[in-house]
């Protein structure tokens, strides 16, 4: 029992922290996240911060080393809701919800108070133009040094260090990558040494904050039903995502609690550039492909 709770828990840069099928997720607050990213981003020290849903969590159960790359963020918040209860569950009894869309929020009024240049990487062509123009109406001091849409497929090598060697002279300190899961966690891993910022993956919330996908109502989100409203609105694309991972999430996690699964050890290959080799490539397809599918 002992050793079962040990496993349990982690402390991480004076957090409460615990391991979800092995994944750390750390019990922060809006508050708190936005004050650690604004300090690293004003030291102008690498890191990287996952927003952790369901879907993460069993992307990681899945894949070791994506498993060890969420494990050695700087911080992995509880985006969803199911997240929480977890982490109440193994102790951590103020755990709070802080998703992706309004974390984004919080450290935007920080970078534009404080003129702390940020940068966004993902989304289509057209949805980052008007992302930028909701961004600055909403924030007039914001200072927007970069943004790219990549393409619908991976990077050359070529490609890939040109995109680099444009966030690194824009001077960004903050990177917003809005890719999805877990292409976006994938893509921090493998950059975490190269690109001199802090880096927050954010699943769909440029969509979310352009206007362009409507979030869940509050109500739903509180409930734990924001993955209801999504496939409501988009069934086609997320029944098979959610057939394969909410039941198992739900089974597996009993079974953590019931001390019947070997949890929190480190394991996988200490190669984290697996993580590019364990990717399947991406095909090309249209935007809607992409929008709202990004947590």
């Amino acid at each position: 029992m002992a050793r079962r709770a040990a496993l349990n828990r982690v402390s991480t840069m004076g957090l409460v922290s615990r391991f979800v099928l092995g994944t750390r997720v750390d019990a922060t607050s809006y508050e708190d996240a936005a004050r650690r990213l604004m300090r690293w981003a004003r030291e102008e020290r690498p890191a990287y911060i996952c927003v952790a849903a369901t879907h993460l969590i069993m992307e990681a159960h899945d894949s070791a080393a994506l498993r060890q790359g969420v494990n050695g963020a700087d911080l992995v918040t509880p985006d969803g809701r199911p997240l929480v209860w977890a982490l109440k569950a193994l102790g951590a009894k103020g755990a709070s919800q802080v998703r992706g869309t309004d974390l984004m929020a919080h450290v935007m009024e920080r970078a534009a108070r404080e003129n702390v240049p940020i940068g966004l990487y993902g989304g289509s062509p057209d949805s980052l133009e008007e992302l930028v123009r909701v961004l600055e109406s909403r924030f007039p001091r914001l200072r927007v040094a970069f943004k790219i849409s990549p393409p619908f497929r991976p990077l050359t090598p070529e490609e890939d260090e040109a995109v680099i060697k444009e966030i690194v002279s824009s001077g960004a300190r903050i990177l917003f990558v809005g890719i999805g899961c877990p292409k976006q966690e994938r893509w921090m891993i493998a950059h975490r040494d190269r690109i001199p910022a802090v880096m927050v993956g954010v699943g769909a919330a440029f969509d979310f904050h352009a206007g362009r996908v409507r979030q869940a109502p509050r109500w739903m989100q509180a409930a734990g039903l924001e993955w209801a409203y999504r496939l409501l609105r988009d069934p086609r694309r997320l029944w098979k995502r959610y057939a394969k991972h909410n039941p198992r999430f739900v089974g597996l996690f009993l079974l953590q609690l019931l001390g019947m699964l070997r949890i929190g050890e480190e394991s996988g290959p200490s190669d984290l550039e697996s993580l590019l080799v364990e990717e399947p490539p991406e095909s090309s397809h249209d935007h809607s492909s992409r929008v709202a599918g990004r947590r």
